[in-house]
């Protein structure tokens, strides 16, 4: 008995220290678990800092791209290449046959505060450096934005589109009587109705057809606008989202602008040009008022694509005699007129868009897989005025050397081996009403092909 008593007792006086030092080393490890805590907010928080002032820097299938974490400043690096070949039926008279590069192109596309986006997109083909794009837009309000500097004013349907969506190789015939490249300023939106509605209006120095230029070289000025509509893509039908209609035009004058030669596709041959000095003239110049119209429309559902517009240019032209020989200028208000009717289809079945095929899969004979393939009709025509040829010798264009009118047909097969690269081939035939010394300009038949690289 008094064994266990004096067991009790030990007991009862060992039991409040050892609950102190379990105490103790419990306040211990709290604070160790408190200073663990505050180091890891602090590295936390550190790399939030960190991150929130350090470039993100990547690449992807839009290009390369370097941008601020929180995506207000961003510059991204794009660019195509296009190598052809041109293979002409008669070399004496269309031009020779040929290697070459189309298109050389470095295409920078930035933001700078959020709100103000930015392009320039110099070209290095023919070892030459042109500026084709150089311009600011600003986006504080998506359904009005404004667009200052240089590029493709809002007219022809095929002009705008890029060149690396073409259906073919070359564009058809009404580019020809569309800007290419304008200075000028535009208020613009396509977020109208979720992409039902696209409005373009703007004052531009004013180029000749096919035209593009820096510098204005008169007083007279250009006013574009264009309304393009998607009638049925509130509908949400996969067959009718695609179907979009427009109108565009150009309204100004013209105080001595010398009209450029228009050139056959694809040789790049003139085959139509205003007379120059002579004897008794001077050389043929714009002067008046020019007016364009264009009606467009595009349709895409599934893999069937199709593109339609009609151009008309109309201006007022002078022929001024020498003053060592006098005499009345020759004065005629000349209307040209183009158009054209293109149709796509995907074989392999992706969808067709306007913006260009992306292929569902790549080129990898190894997987069993042939990247995407399209083929691709075109017909058009461009007339041009008759009182151009009216006067004899004192007429505006020269009938010995300029056509009357021009018609042709494109076959091409388009070689998706992935959204990158593309392989084209075309089979172009055109024919001229006019143009030789007696009878018609000999019909101009090409073959020719592309290899086109883009990101």
């Amino acid at each position: 008995m008094r064994a266990v008593l004096s067991l009790a007792l030990a007991l009862a006086g060992t039991a409040p220290a050892a609950a102190v030092t379990d105490l103790e080393r419990l306040e211990a490890l709290e604070q160790e678990v408190s200073l663990l805590k505050q180091k890891l907010e602090a590295q936390h928080a550190e790399a939030a800092t960190e991150a929130s002032t350090t470039p993100i820097v990547g690449a992807g299938a839009d290009g390369f791209f370097l941008r601020s974490p929180d995506a207000g400043f961003q510059l991204r690096l794009r660019g195509y290449a296009q190598a052809d070949g041109h293979w002409l039926s008669d070399a004496e008279d269309a031009g020779d046959d040929t290697f070459l590069l189309r298109r050389v192109r470095l295409d920078f596309q930035g933001t700078l505060f959020e709100h103000a986006d930015f392009r320039i997109m110099p070209d290095f083909a023919n070892s030459t450096l042109t500026l084709f794009d150089a311009y600011a837009n600003l986006t504080y309000f998506p359904k009005a934005q404004l667009q200052v500097g240089k590029y493709k004013p809002p007219v022809g349907l095929e002009r705008l589109q890029s060149a690396t969506a073409t259906m073919f190789i070359e564009r058809a015939f009404p580019t020809l009587l569309v800007p290419s490249r304008d200075v000028g300023v535009m208020l613009w939106s396509d977020q109208i109705g979720e992409g039902l509605l696209t409005y373009q209006v703007g004052g531009f120095n004013g180029v000749r057809d096919g035209g593009s230029q820096d510098v204005d070289s008169d007083d007279g000025k250009d006013v574009a606008a264009r309304i393009f509509l998607h009638p049925f893509r509130p509908l949400g039908n996969e067959w009718l989202d695609g179907l979009g209609i427009g109108l565009a035009g150009t309204w100004g004058r013209v105080d001595e602008q010398a009209p450029a030669a228009f050139r056959s596709t694809p040789a790049a041959a003139n085959f139509f040009a205003y007379r120059g000095a002579s004897a008794a003239f001077g050389a043929v110049s714009g002067d008046g008022q020019r007016v364009r119209v264009s009606p467009q429309a595009y349709w895409y559902a599934g893999p069937f694509g199709l593109i339609a517009e009609y151009v008309s240019s109309e201006q007022e032209m002078r022929r001024d005699p020498l003053p060592s020989v006098g005499g009345d200028s020759i004065r005629e208000d000349l209307r040209h007129d183009a158009w054209q009717v293109g149709v796509s289809w995907a074989l392999t079945g992706e969808n067709a868009s306007y913006k260009g095929l992306i292929p569902s899969s790549a080129f990898s004979p190894g997987q069993g897989t042939w990247g995407a393939w399209e083929v691709a009709a075109r017909y058009h025509s461009i007339q041009l005025d008759e009182d151009a040829f009216d006067g004899g010798a004192a007429s505006l264009a020269d009938p010995a050397v300029s056509v009357r009118s021009a018609s042709g047909w494109t076959a091409g097969l388009n070689w998706y081996l992935n959204r990158w690269v593309r392989v084209m081939v075309n089979y172009d035939r055109t024919s001229f009403d006019g143009g030789a010394g007696t009878g018609n300009r000999p019909t101009e038949e090409a073959f020719y092909t592309r290899l086109q690289l883009s990101y």
